[in-house]
């Protein structure tokens, strides 16, 4: 057999996006993206596809790939580079070092582009490893990666159990509030671990990008304008809505604004009708008691995946 080793181009997204989809079903991640998606990600902010990226073929076929992404800031809780790997290997071609092979690549450019973005920063070369039966968690075993966190997939059916009244203190999220809830965001996942700064790049394909569904979105302000707390949403698989984000300004906490945000997204979903369920994650230890919220609205576990890291000291600023 004798494969081809490229990088991840437009050309490449047809037979990518058949890949991706494949690996979500078979894997059991259930995480679907369309061919607009991925040609998203392919210039997103700080990713260079030529370099940060590998496409392996076998003839016209697309077997495996990888990509490397670098925060653009460091993390809040620990001043860390967070330096994410992410790929797959068609289940066909499977236990013949292509995965190894695509680690030994890009392990190296992950820490050079994270020295150049960070110089002197410890680095956290992370990889969301998905199910308990993902084949490569050994693989990141013996790399000397470690889990590092949990979490949860939790859904809700729609139109579900009664909803309250919507609260009055929330209202849609439009683009004049975009930039205000991005500087909400990066104050309330300051304490979530793992999280880095959002740029407004990166922030305007959370709430407006190809999958950002807006029209879902909602938002919670004090009598300044100011954003206190909000709930974005988006739209990879048919009939169903993903909450991708859900917070509160650490110094409006206690107020039921998280409740009032997810609840008023709810009510719209439902009003919509063209909805049949609508999924969320958590972190498992989430300090803000996120996963009460969510079963209090009537959200279910459904699965769990797992992140891993390797830690890698900070090299001397030369």
């Amino acid at each position: 057999m004798t494969l081809r080793w490229e990088t991840l181009t437009r050309q490449a997204v047809p037979a990518w996006a058949e890949l991706v989809n494949l690996l979500g079903r078979v894997d059991g991640t259930e995480e679907f993206y369309d061919a607009e998606d991925l040609t998203e990600d392919l210039t997103a902010e700080g990713f260079d596809p030529t370099q940060d990226s590998i496409a392996v073929w076998d003839g016209e076929r697309l077997i495996a790939f990888t990509q490397v992404q670098v925060a653009s800031g460091l993390t809040h809780d620990e001043g860390h580079v967070r330096a994410m790997l992410m790929g797959g290997v068609h289940p066909d071609h499977r236990g013949q070092g292509i995965a190894t092979a695509m680690f030994e690549q890009m392990e190296p450019r992950a820490l050079e582009l994270a020295a150049a973005r960070h110089p002197g920063a410890p680095i956290d070369l992370r990889v969301e490893a998905g199910l308990e039966t993902d084949p490569v968690r050994a693989l990141l075993a013996d790399r000397g990666y470690q889990v590092a966190r949990y979490f949860t997939v939790m859904r809700r059916a729609l139109p579900g159990p009664p909803l309250g009244p919507v609260d009055p203190r929330t209202q849609p999220l439009t683009e004049d509030l975009f930039e205000a809830t991005r500087l909400a965001h990066n104050d309330a996942f300051a304490s979530h671990w793992g999280s880095a700064p959002i740029s407004a790049q990166r922030w305007k394909s959370v709430v407006s990008g190809h999958a950002a569904r807006p029209a879902f979105a909602r938002v919670a302000l004090d009598a300044g304008g100011t954003v206190l707390a909000y709930c974005t949403t988006g739209q990879w698989v048919d009939n169903e809505l993903y909450v991708t984000l859900v917070g509160t300004r650490q110094a409006a906490r206690g107020q039921g604004l998280a409740r009032a945000v997810l609840g008023a997204t709810l009510a719209a979903a439902v009003e919509d009708g063209s909805f049949e369920t609508i999924e969320l994650d958590v972190d498992s230890e989430n300090p803000q008691g996120a996963g009460a919220l969510y079963t209090a609205l009537g959200f279910t576990p459904v699965r769990t995946t797992a992140t891993f890291i390797k830690p890698v000291p900070a090299a001397p600023v030369r």
